[in-house]
C-alpha cells in the first residue's frame, strides 16, 4: 500500500473511532503511525484530519502520559481546533485549560506562536476568554496593577477606555516570576507579547460576564437580531486597540 493510501486509511479509521467515542483507540492508531513511519508521517495525517477530530483527541489530555498529537500539532492546527472547543459546552472549561497548557507550554514550543495563531482566527479571543473564565477577577486585577497579588482581586476595574489606553504599559514583574505553565504565564505573555489580543480577550470576557449577569447563558436560543455572538468588531480585529489606532494615525500622516 502506498504511503498516501495508508494515510487515507488511517484518517478514515481515526475519524470512525472518534465518531464511535473511542478517543483512546484513535490516539493509539496515530501513535502507531508515528512509531512505524516517523513523526513526519503523523504530521502529514494531522494536516488532513478535520480540526474537530484533532480537538477530540487533544481534549482527552492525560498528564500521566505523553500525547503524540499534543507534541506534534502545529500552532495553526491547534488554533483551528481550539476555536471549536466551545461546542462542547463545558462550563468549567477544565478540558480546555488542560489542553491549552499541555500544548502551548510543551518543551519545544514558542507559546507566542500559538497565541498569534489563535488570535488570527475568528473566535480566537473568545476561546482565550473561556480559558480564563474561572480567573476573571485575577485577570482584571492583573490588567489594573500588573501583578497577581490576590489582595488586589476586588479593586476597581479599569473601564474599557482605560483598558484600551493601557496597551503599552511596561511589565511590573518578570516572566520568570510567573512561569507556572498555567494561566498566570499565559496572561503575562498575552499582556506583554500579544497586547492587542490580551485587550480583545478581556473585552470578550467582560461581555460574557455581562451576558451571564443578565441571565443569558451560553447556548441559549437567541433572536436574529441577537445571535449570541459577542461583538468584537471594535477590538483587535477592528479599530479600537492601540496598535490599530497607531497604524491608522501613521497612514493618515
Amino acid at each position: 500500500m502506498s504511503s498516501s493510501n495508508q494515510h487515507l486509511a488511517l484518517i478514515t479509521k481515526t475519524t470512525s473511532l472518534i465518531a464511535a467515542g473511542d478517543i483512546v483507540g484513535a490516539e493509539s492508531a496515530l501513535a502507531e503511525l508515528a512509531d512505524s513511519d516517523g513523526d513526519g508521517a503523523l504530521m502529514v495525517v494531522l494536516d488532513q484530519l478535520a480540526p474537530k477530530d484533532i480537538l477530540a483527541v487533544m481534549r482527552e489530555y492525560d498528564d500521566s502520559k505523553a500525547s503524540v498529537v499534543n507534541m506534534l500539532v502545529t500552532p495553526e492546527q491547534f488554533a483551528r481546533a481550539m476555536v471549536l472547543e466551545k461546542q462542547y459546552k463545558d462550563l468549567t472549561h477544565t478540558h480546555l485549560r488542560n489542553m491549552v497548557n499541555a500544548v502551548v507550554f510543551r518543551d519545544d514550543a514558542d507559546p507566542v506562536e500559538f497565541l498569534t495563531a489563535i488570535g488570527d482566527l475568528e473566535g480566537g479571543a473568545e476561546a482565550l476568554a473561556n480559558y480564563f473564565a474561572e480567573k476573571w477577577s485575577r485577570i482584571e486585577a492583573f490588567a489594573r496593577t500588573g501583578t497577581f497579588d490576590a489582595t488586589e482581586d476586588y479593586g476597581v476595574t479599569l473601564s474599557d477606555d482605560e483598558l484600551l489606553a493601557s496597551g503599552y504599559v511596561q511589565p511590573r514583574i518578570d516572566l520568570d516570576e510567573v512561569a507556572d505553565r498555567d494561566w498566570m504565564q499565559m496572561a503575562w505573555l498575552l499582556r506583554y507579547e500579544c497586547r492587542d489580543l490580551f485587550i480583545e480577550m478581556l473585552l470578550v470576557l467582560r461581555a460574557k460576564a455581562r451576558a451571564f449577569d443578565q441571565g443569558r447563558e451560553e447556548g441559549e436560543e437567541t433572536s436574529e437580531e441577537d445571535d449570541g455572538k459577542f461583538e468584537t468588531s471594535e477590538t483587535d480585529r477592528g479599530k479600537a486597540t492601540p496598535a490599530a489606532r497607531a497604524s491608522d494615525e501613521e497612514s493618515a500622516i
